[in-house]
């Protein structure tokens, strides 16, 4: 296999294979894969770079999973577990609301006991408080666990239920790698790649959209990166419902996976931009800062990247993992890093379209 070759289908916007995929990734050298992703990049979205206005809720990291990746989670007498009152998050989210804010990314734990109405009530109250706000909440496994032991109803009905509630878009969480020897050893007992999957193309044949995510760096190989990213792809040739993929890279503090070296940051370059690459029905790719830090995350818009997240406020699950990046970053802030790449910042909505400002 040569480079001549994956690079002429590339540069004619043909799609590369998983084994072409594994052989760039392994041989190419880092500012050819820059190159050829940046080639994907511009050809999608020109010199432009979004960002979008918006702070995370974590309503309770009481879990009954135990993902040996995981620093998140507790069991609830562990005196470090919380869990917020509804009024506590629409307080939250108010605040933030008065600070400009366009989107609440709402995650938490497995929770045992909480009702399906503290979760749909969250939706109604949130969305009359602040109407103006979109909600994106809920990963696929929080889902799947609302509607087999929370609600007892299918996975469709329980995400009609929660979009008449008033739920905008799922977020992509708990893909981590879908390949299940993998999963055997970080993540036994939560749902397989095929029930992560079902979840997202149910809500992509309800017209709605979705973020997909890869927790890479930890027990997986190229081979299963390449996997997993085929997989999403093959979804998005069926459904069209993703709106960006967003990698990161696991954190190896307060987890039982903490004698594993954290990946370097040339490797994370790397990996954004051999998905820049593979994934040729994916209109955007997002560099998440809370992981790899704003100054990578700047020089990632170069390796394919097109999109730099958000503000965030208050990050908690890979803060508790060790990562030492600021809670939160102001416009200023996301929009001097993007300009010192070369790059036009453009705010964006949850579903990554340009938003025209004042």
């Amino acid at each position: 296999m040569e480079i001549k070759a994956i690079e002429e289908k590339i540069y004619n916007g043909r799609r590369i294979n998983e084994a072409e995929a594994v052989w760039l990734y392994r041989n190419a050298e880092l500012h050819d894969l820059g190159r050829l992703a940046n080639h994907v990049r511009e050809r999608k979205n020109g010199k432009t770079a979004t960002y979008v206005i918006n702070r995370f809720i974590n309503y309770s990291n009481i879990c009954i999973l135990d993902c040996k990746f995981c620093s998140f989670a507790r069991r609830k007498r562990d005196a470090d577990a919380f869990e917020y009152a509804v009024d506590e998050m629409v307080e939250m989210v108010k605040k933030s609301a008065n600070d400009g804010i366009t989107e609440v990314h709402i995650v938490g734990g497995l929770h045992p006991s909480l009702p399906f109405n503290y979760y749909t009530g969250m939706l109604r109250a949130l969305k009359e408080a602040t109407p103006q706000v979109s909600l994106k909440a809920f990963t696929a496994i929080e889902i799947r666990h609302l509607a087999e032991r929370v609600a007892k109803k299918s996975i469709r009905e329980t995400l009609k239920i929660l979009r008449e509630a008033g739920l905008e878009a799922l977020t992509g969480g708990g893909a981590e790698i879908f390949d299940q020897s993998v999963r055997d050893q970080i993540c036994k007992v939560k749902e397989t790649a095929d029930e992560w999957l079902e979840v997202h193309r149910e809500w992509h044949r309800m017209g709605q959209r979705s973020t997909c995510t890869m927790l890479y760096g930890h027990v997986e190989n190229i081979e299963q990166r390449v996997d997993h990213l085929r997989r999403l792809r093959e979804l998005q040739d069926e459904t069209g419902g993703f709106t960006a993929l967003i990698p990161y890279v696991f954190e190896p503090a307060n987890n039982e996976l903490s004698h594993l070296k954290r990946v370097s940051g040339l490797e994370e370059l790397r990996t954004l931009a051999l998905c820049r690459i593979y994934l040729d029905n994916f209109d955007h790719l997002t560099a998440y800062w809370i992981s790899m830090g704003l100054p990578l995350a700047s020089v990632s818009l170069d390796y394919g990247v097109d999109d730099l997240h958000g503000t965030i406020v208050e990050e908690k699950i890979f803060h508790m993992a060790g990562a030492k990046t600021p809670m939160t970053l102001t416009v200023e802030r996301l929009e001097k890093a993007i300009r010192e790449a070369g790059r036009e910042p453009v705010q964006r909505n949850t579903t990554y379209q340009k938003l025209v400002t004042a």
